[in-house]
């Protein structure tokens, strides 16, 4: 058993396998950052968050199956004013596809490391949650009632329509001059890499 368990950890992530690494860390990555906002009890018991999630994890899955998304962007915005507080944005590329529009600027684009095992890509994955949760002790606290908007990018590839139930939206943007922005730490598999970053809202 444990012989057969160390074959398939060193095996190479496949496009499948990397979809759902993907797609999981954004599941982890969304809800943290929902939790930051006093709404524990909306995502671990709203019905309806949970089916907003789910059916946008699914939508993304595909996308990240036909190398269509570029990038996936978590807006916070206040309720009484409209504005943008937070945003958090995912830029995604995939091996030997199409890259991301606008990338972060300055940001390097992380390396691939040769048949990367799943262990391996954890550990990284890892990193990056707890530079999230731990973005608290950085980013302005916010005493605004807040919701929160989730945009997606994706480029033209035929094999990824984009469902109606997806509109055109407003990249929901911070004022110049009134914006900090923060890299984080970036992971990769064998097929995509993301880089990622926040966006915040400073006194004026």
């Amino acid at each position: 058993m444990a012989t057969k368990q160390a074959t398939r950890t060193n095996q190479a992530i496949t496009l499948k396998g990397s979809t759902a690494l993907v797609t999981e860390f954004f599941e982890y990555g969304v809800n943290s950052m929902v939790k930051k906002y006093g709404l524990p009890m909306l995502v671990t018991s709203d019905d309806g968050l949970k089916e907003y999630i789910q059916t946008i994890l699914g939508q993304v899955s595909d996308w990240l199956l036909s190398s269509s998304l570029t990038r996936l962007v978590l807006a916070i915005k206040s309720i009484e004013t409209d504005e943008t507080l937070e945003r958090w944005q995912f830029d995604i590329h995939t091996e030997d596809g199409p890259t991301s529009a606008g990338a972060i600027p300055g940001a390097p684009k992380p390396t691939r490391k040769p048949n990367k095992t799943e262990k391996e890509v954890q550990g990284e994955i890892r990193d990056i949650m707890k530079q999230i949760t731990s973005s608290v002790t950085f980013l302005p606290i916010l005493d605004d009632e807040c919701t929160f908007t989730i945009l997606a990018y994706t480029n033209d590839s035929p094999d990824a329509p984009i469902p109606a139930t997806w509109g055109d939206a407003d990249p929901h943007l911070i004022d110049r001059g009134q914006v900090e922005q923060v890299r984080l730490r970036s992971f990769s598999t064998n097929v995509h890499s993301l880089e990622a970053m926040v966006a915040y809202r400073v006194g004026e």
